[in-house]
């Protein structure tokens, strides 16, 4: 019977400690999970600050033409590249729209581009209009190429060069902060 007594005493010890460790691991992966979520201004993967964008030509929702030349002709430009397929992107979009209405220059300095299929894409672009030139493409559409964009979201500030080419002036765009952009 002492035998008994003391596996029962010794399962319950250790299934004890396993109960304080499985509580412990959750509470962690709840920490991770809320840093993973809560980064802002975290850098793009695909694109470094000082890349230059590719030659392009496509046309926006509201039928502007738009062009490599076309970026930059009135100072900086927030660009931002979204997809309906991307929880991220669903979740940025109501801050994004708020972040670009508070821009000086208004949707002249603003581009989001939409990636995905295109009737998911043009109801996901939707909020977009009156706050950005709007362009939906499908996956490896023109400006996906010309900017090397392979993940979503990715958030971009565009400014000349020297020669008065666009180039990528930031890959790490935080929505919270208001900034002060060249117009």
């Amino acid at each position: 019977m002492p035998f008994l007594t003391a596996a029962v005493v010794l399962v319950g010890a250790l299934s004890a400690l396993n109960l304080v460790l499985v509580l412990g691991i959750i509470k962690r992966l709840r920490e991770h999970s809320a840093l993973l979520t809560g980064r802002r201004g975290a850098p793009s993967a695909d694109i470094e600050v000082g890349t230059r964008i590719a030659e392009f030509e496509t046309v926006t929702e509201a039928g502007e033409p738009l062009t490599r030349a076309s970026l930059t002709e009135g100072g900086d430009l927030l660009v931002a590249f979204l997809s309906p397929g991307c929880a991220p992107c669903v979740e940025k979009l109501p801050v994004f729209v708020a972040h670009a209405r508070s821009l000086p220059g208004g949707r002249r300095r603003v581009l989001a581009v939409v990636v995905g299929e295109p009737g998911e894409a043009a109801a996901f672009a939707a909020p977009l209009g009156p706050v950005a030139q709007v362009v939906v493409e499908e996956p490896n559409g023109a400006l996906s190429r010309a900017f090397g964009v392979h993940s979503y979201p990715t958030l971009l500030r565009l400014g000349p060069d020297a020669e008065g080419r666009p180039v990528v002036t930031s890959n790490a765009v935080d929505l919270t902060r208001p900034t002060a952009m060249a117009v």
